[in-house]
């Protein structure tokens, strides 16, 4: 969840403060006296941090792009200055992660997403198409347990499993399990083209509680 995302920020702001403590002057002879840092240690720490501000907010967020420039190397400049840069973005990132303002767009944008994807299954719905109505509402409650687990921490992997975890991690209870479960199994038969195992009112069901689940999850 949150704190898993909070916990690698903080993991993260230490091995800044470790690779600023590497800082020594060099020379070169073609280059004249230099400051650098540790070299690997910055490489690992860029690349943690971009995966870090993916998850957590996105990779067309503001941050992620921002950080991405700032690690760009400019002619003629130490691997000093590019650290100093990017770590400027990463605790601007932290700070805007920690005042709830990254997770905020985040959900936002998903709820929205979410949102026009249930109207398409509704208008597939009404027009006589219950089977691919049911495919892409389980599509959308597939992706949001996903998420779920993102959050809490969580392997991503069978709706079954993850429906199992979440429950354990007390995401949702068992009676909420039990629903996803038949959530699941009519959107399974509908990929199958089994629409004997189905209504058009069992999809109807459907849509109203994975909407209901998404009102509760994405806030």
């Amino acid at each position: 969840m949150v704190h898993l995302h909070q916990k690698r920020f903080e993991e993260l702001l230490v091995q800044a403060e470790e690779i600023a403590a590497t800082q020594q002057r060099r020379r070169s002879e073609y280059s004249g006296s230099y400051n650098e840092v540790d070299r690997e240690r910055l490489l690992g720490w860029t690349v943690k941090v971009k995966n870090l501000l993916a998850n957590a907010c996105g990779t067309d967020s503001e941050h992620y792009r921002a950080f991405v420039v700032a690690d760009e190397p400019l002619s003629f400049e130490d691997n000093v200055a590019r650290f100093l840069r990017t770590r400027s973005v990463f605790l601007a990132a932290k700070e805007d992660f920690e005042g709830g303002y990254l997770s905020s767009v985040r959900i936002l944008v998903q709820a929205e997403v979410f949102s026009t994807e249930l109207d398409q299954a509704r208008e597939l719905l009404s027009s006589g198409y219950a089977a691919a109505a049911a495919v892409i509402t389980g599509v959308v409650l597939e992706t949001n347990l996903r998420e779920l687990c993102t959050r809490q921490g969580i392997a991503v992997g069978k709706l079954e499993r993850m429906n199992a975890d979440l429950v354990k991690a007390g995401a949702y209870n068992v009676l909420v399990q039990k629903r996803i479960t038949a959530l699941a199994a009519i959107r399974n038969s509908a990929a199958h083209g089994n629409t004997a195992e189905f209504t058009p009112s069992d999809v109807v069901g459907m849509l109203a509680d994975v909407e209901r689940l998404l009102e509760e999850w994405l806030r």
